[in-house]
């Protein structure tokens, strides 16, 4: 009787496992994980920036307002050179902490000179902070999603 028990344990568990690999295994992708240069684990590196609030000080409002019109510009047009896939500002905070970048880079050299494309770190106004991170490969498929949703554009 303990035997038999024992044999139907372990075939349930054997069940279990070869199904669990099967749904696992189902819905994988060659095609798109190498397209997003995924890793066996679906996974890539990234560059994640962090920006800070800068030391520049500048009264006049018209000048600070152009740069930040340069600086969405300059996320729409690194978005557009498939370079820049995730870019938002944070909520206030007791850091200095204004928003977050997340490149889709191979080195942070690459991305510092990127970087120096937004006017608004140019101007002091915004210091980046570059970390290399890794993430799930399929973190840029939502702006295809964020393009249809989008009402006004920068």
């Amino acid at each position: 009787m303990r035997s038999t028990f024992s044999m139907i344990i372990i075939l349930v568990i054997l069940f279990s496992c070869s199904n669990a690999k099967k749904t696992v295994d189902s819905g994988y992708n060659k095609q798109l994980a190498d397209k997003l240069g995924a890793d066996e684990y679906g996974m890539r590196m990234y560059q994640f920036v962090i920006l800070e609030t800068g030391n520049a000080k500048i009264e006049n409002k018209d000048s600070v307002n152009a740069l930040f019109r340069g600086h969405l510009a300059n996320i729409a047009r690194l978005v557009d050179e498939d370079k820049l896939i995730i870019a938002g500002p944070f909520g206030k905070n007791d850091k200095r902490y204004r928003g977050l970048y997340i490149f889709k880079t191979e080195s942070k050299a690459e991305t510092q000179k990127l970087l120096q494309t937004d006017p608004a770190i140019n101007a002091g106004l915004l210091k980046p902070e570059i970390y290399d991170w890794y993430g799930s490969a399929a973190l840029e498929t939502y702006l295809q999603y964020h393009k249809q949703i989008e009402k006004l554009k920068p």
